[in-house]
C-alpha cells in the first residue's frame, strides 16, 4: 500500500499503483535504407562545405603554395578536408535537413 501525506494533514492511500503499459515508440527502428539516406546526406554536407570553403579560400592569401595549377589543386584538397572535418562535427544541420527531405521524398510525406 502506498500512502501519500499531503498538506494540512490530508492522506491519500493507494492499494495498487497503476503502471501504464509501454507504448510503442513513435519512431520505428532505423532500416538499412535510413542508414544509406543518412550517409548520403552526410556526404552531401561534406561536399557542399568543401566547395564553400574552396570558394572562401580562393578569395584570400593562404600562404605561399607557389601559385599556379599546383596551388589550385592543393587548395582543393585542403578545402575538402576542412569540409569533411566540419561535417563530422554535426554542427551545421545541413545533413539533418537533407536527410529529412530525402525521407519525405521517399515516403511521399508532405511534412
Amino acid at each position: 500500500m502506498l500512502t501519500l501525506r499531503l498538506f494540512k494533514g490530508q492522506v491519500m492511500e493507494f492499494s495498487s499503483f497503476p503502471i501504464p503499459a509501454p507504448t510503442p515508440s513513435a519512431k520505428a527502428a532505423p532500416t538499412q535504407a535510413d542508414a544509406v539516406t543518412a550517409e548520403s546526406a552526410k556526404e552531401f554536407e561534406a561536399m557542399f562545405l568543401g566547395q564553400m570553403v574552396d570558394e572562401m579560400l580562393s578569395t584570400v592569401d593562404i600562404g605561399s603554395f607557389g601559385g599556379g595549377h599546383a596551388e589550385e589543386t592543393w587548395r582543393s584538397f585542403l578545402s575538402n578536408a576542412i569540409g569533411e572535418s566540419i561535417a563530422e562535427q554535426n554542427t551545421t544541420g545541413i545533413a539533418r535537413s537533407i536527410e529529412t527531405a530525402m525521407q519525405r521524398y521517399q515516403t511521399g510525406a508532405n511534412r
